[in-house]
């Protein structure tokens, strides 16, 4: 199959024109009517906007969708055929149109016998095999059956990978990781040299795993600092002890062995498998042996439920297609150009960061599937902080900002520490939707200036700078507790949230083009940098470059990374 017919590309029909055109109408009559005013007007809201999946409830009735707006948004999403493309996906067709690739990430949680096919290619078999290969691996170096180069148990792991390779497997270390944990998982992801000396400062080469992660073991980032992770095995261990403590994520074999990678150590990177969706493969070995496999599984089986209910869920009690349908209300029919994100639990500050690449990179296009340009405004810039923490930073601007900036909430019914703790986190976070909502009119500032006793110009001055205009959107996820099955559950949910946004907008929410220009010229700076002949440039670039450009035959103050 090619792009150009693959299922996913097609022109857009006479319909969706239409269903956009009924979707921008019911905006214009929602224009001037306040969220808090809706409850009143709409008895059934409450009842539409929530939604309970795998696990989580969803509370969507502080965002500004009206009942019209809400099937308006309904409607375009069927006249999108959110559900024909949500079945194509799980079929295996070729998603990704412009890589002629599958999109296959649900098979690496799907139970035993699931049968998924790629492109008709049957890859359920092979990605139980790794699995079961994973566990093995992880369960000896737990039990100690499987040790390093002089015998000593394994109490590190350092986890070497960059963005997809990165973000998925840090975020779960960090979100479930106990406090007596019997491994330290250390990450390293930046070229600069710190994050590396970071990540080995203290540590025992002998008793230290290193997993690379790397789908053509050839990033820059990633490969500069396996370098430098085996370099300082070999320096204590022989080349020949290092290998002992070496594993790799990768689709190339023949670099990892290389490298000094045992074949049994190789763990395979399907190309169906994009990056940012890779934390359900072996891209988290790290985190099943630091974990145990158990809590891993149990990781893979909060996102199949999650699944599950995106298969089969009709739209309008579907949890991911209304996430995705009120972003549109936000982002298209209001204009509103970001999102914040503010998890009411410490264990998901990193979530935030995980979003930022798994909506910016997925949906931050400007083109169609058909390579046109798009005509309406895509992936929103993603933000956030653990609440309380961004209360104290941004939130001042959400409250009275000059813009309009949504927010998604999460809260855990159950939390860590003591109870009272436990009940002033979720107060925070209850109140601070509430509050974003409903404001507070200028009316009852000067009423409250008044009773002060202050005079009419202090009033005149201090009574709009008190004032919060209110109608502030919020979107606010209950999981029951902060564990393995809820996280999972909850990153399939924005997995599959960003996806109906994309065929929503005509786009490919599978390549990331956008990534790999920089990359490029990096590389030419690279050589420039090293002594290499200089090509041509704008004369900024030109200037850096004679700046830290190294003397002919001498070695620069740039690291190679290899």
């Amino acid at each position: 199959m090619t792009p150009t017919d693959s299922p996913t590309a097609h022109s857009t029909p006479e319909p969706l024109d239409a269903a956009w055109a009924a979707f921008d109408r019911a905006v214009e009559q929602a224009s001037g009517l306040s969220i808090a005013g809706l409850f009143q007007a709409e008895p059934e809201r409450l009842q539409r906007l929530r939604v309970d999946a795998a696990g989580l409830h969803l509370d969507l009735s502080k965002q500004a969708l009206t009942a019209e707006g809400l099937d308006a948004a309904l409607a375009l999403a069927r006249a999108a055929d959110v559900e024909g493309a949500r079945g194509r996906l799980f079929e295996g067709f070729a998603m990704n149109s412009s890589e002629d690739r599958a999109v296959l990430h649900p098979a690496l949680r799907a139970a035993t016998g699931a049968g998924f096919a790629a492109k008709g290619e049957p890859v359920s078999g092979e990605v139980e095999l790794t699995r079961a290969r994973m566990k093995v691996l992880a369960d000896a170096i737990r039990s100690g059956e499987v040790r390093g180069a002089t015998g000593e148990r394994f109490r590190a792991i350092v986890h070497i990978g960059i963005g997809g390779s990165d973000l998925g497997p840090r975020l779960l270390w960090d979100a479930l990781r106990p406090l007596d944990a019997p491994f330290e998982l250390r990450f390293a992801a930046n070229v600069d040299g710190a994050d590396m000396l970071a990540a080995l400062h203290g540590l025992d080469a002998d008793t230290t795993f290193v997993v690379i992660v790397s789908k053509t073991f050839t990033t820059l980032e990633t490969l500069a600092n396996a370098h430098v992770a085996r370099a300082w095995l070999v320096q204590s261990l022989g080349e020949a002890g290092a290998g002992a403590h070496l594993a790799a994520v990768s689709a190339a074999p023949g670099k990892t062995e290389s490298f000094g990678i045992a074949p049994d150590r190789v763990f395979a990177f399907a190309d169906w498998v994009g990056g940012r969706f890779s934390i359900w493969s072996a891209v988290g070995l790290s985190c099943a042996i630091a974990l145990g496999f158990e809590t891993f599984h149990a990781f893979l089986d909060g996102a199949a439920a999650m699944d599950e209910h995106f298969t089969y869920a009709p739209l309008e009690r579907n949890a991911p297609v209304l996430m995705a349908l009120a972003e549109v209300w936000n982002r298209n029919g209001l204009g509103r150009p970001m999102r914040a994100v503010v998890p009411y639990a410490r264990r998901l500050a990193l979530l935030p960061a995980f979003l930022q690449q798994l909506e910016m990179e997925s949906n931050g296009k400007r083109v169609t599937r058909e390579g046109s340009r798009v005509l309406r405004a895509t992936a929103p810039t993603v933000f956030g902080d653990a609440g309380t923490n961004g209360q104290h930073a941004f939130f001042q601007l959400l409250h009275q900002g000059t813009d309009v900036i949504p927010v998604d909430l999460v809260l855990a019914a159950e939390g860590d520490g003591t109870a009272g703790m436990h009940a002033k986190l979720l107060a925070n976070g209850i109140a601070q939707a509430e509050a974003l909502m409903i404001g507070r009119p200028e009316a009852d500032v000067r009423a409250e200036l008044e009773a002060q006793g202050k005079d009419p110009a202090e009033i005149d001055a201090l009574a709009p700078q008190r004032t919060f205009p209110g109608g502030r959107p919020t979107t606010t996820i209950v999981v029951p507790r902060v564990d393995a099955a809820s996280l999972g559950a909850m990153l399939a949910l924005y997995e599959h949230k960003v996806f109906v946004e994309g065929v929503l907008w005509g786009i490919n929410s599978f390549d990331q083009w956008g990534v790999e220009l920089g990359k490029t010229l990096a590389m030419r700076v690279l050589d420039e940098l090293e002594g290499g002949e200089a090509g041509p440039h704008d004369l900024s670039t030109a200037a850096l470059i004679a700046r830290f450009r190294a003397p002919t035959g001498q070695a620069s103050g740039v690291s190679p990374g290899s």
